[in-house]
């Protein structure tokens, strides 16, 4: 079952979401959803005192509820108790708030936007286009970037046809490509940058964008070209992608006498005000440009 963690605001509050592609059903977590609707200073006890009550009360839609792993705010995925969007409208009938008839119609419009991108993918794209600008990057920077999303999604996709796995596999590939031509890996790239939790091509120069991009859309065509038959094989391509980009690299550096790989992040570029929601919506891009993460 595939699932994607995505961050959604509510009045500027984060719910952390879960998208199931297989069965295409959002799952929401129950304890931000009531510390949006309670403003409660500990949503996690109030969950538990209303989950209580509500299983004394034989509430069918609190034993339908189950975990699934989100990100917590120490950095790790923990289990955390979600509810998908017929359960929660059930749930809020349950908490007292002036919020609630609001958050149901935000609710209704999350689910509505999923499944018409689904139709449409380029209203993803609108979607994504619109934060961007928001949050205060160039047109020109936001080009690059939407590009690069569409050449990930080409390589994931050449990854999957040669029978490799999302997770261990995805991100070992990634690392390989990104130390050939930045001699980098992804962690000591962020490190260098001085990000957390941060998405590291969210905080790339359009120089540093524009190689990562060569690097992986030549990964993709040599793995296309070769058809490496296993993980070992794939492993190869991947360096041989990312030094593609580490010649371009050289040659500008060359030309310049500059440094490509940059310290600069969106901290040092973005205006000050636009920083704290950017780090509070990063998460609501990852694969494909209505999940991006790479």
């Amino acid at each position: 079952m595939e699932k994607k963690n995505e961050i959604k605001l509510f009045e500027d509050k984060k719910v952390r979401t879960l998208w199931d592609e297989k069965i295409e059903k959002w799952y929401f977590s129950i304890v931000d959803v009531i510390g949006v609707l309670t403003e409660s200073v500990d949503p996690n006890a109030y969950w538990r005192k209303l989950k209580q009550r509500l299983k004394e009360e034989g509430n069918e839609t609190v034993t339908n509820c189950h975990g699934l792993k989100m990100l917590a705010l120490d950095g790790k995925m923990r289990m955390t108790d979600v509810a998908d969007t017929e359960q929660l409208f059930r749930l809020i009938q349950s908490i007292p708030s002036p919020k609630a008839e609001p958050f149901k119609l935000w609710l209704a419009k999350v689910a509505a936007e999923r499944l018409d991108e689904m139709q449409d993918p380029e209203l993803s794209i609108d979607r994504a286009l619109a934060q961007y600008l928001n949050l205060g990057y160039s047109e020109n920077w936001i080009n690059q970037r939407l590009k690069s999303i569409e050449i990930r999604k080409e390589l994931t996709d050449e990854w999957k046809k040669r029978g490799l796995k999302e997770g261990i596999h995805f991100a070992t590939l990634t690392d390989i490509i990104t130390k050939a031509w930045s001699d980098k890996t992804t962690k000591e790239y962020k490190i260098f940058k001085g990000l957390k939790k941060e998405n590291l091509r969210d905080n790339m120069t359009n120089t540093e964008l524009i190689l990562s991009m060569l690097a992986e859309a030549s990964t993709k065509d040599i793995s296309a070209a070769i058809e490496p038959e296993n993980f070992e094989a794939s492993k190869k391509v991947a360096k041989q992608g990312g030094n593609v980009a580490k010649v371009a690299l050289k040659e500008l550096e060359a030309r310049t006498g500059k440094k490509v790989v940059s310290a600069l992040n969106a901290k040092n570029t973005l205006p000050p005000k636009q920083i704290e929601s950017k780090q509070i919506n990063r998460r609501s891009k990852n694969n494909g440009a209505a999940d991006i993460k790479h």
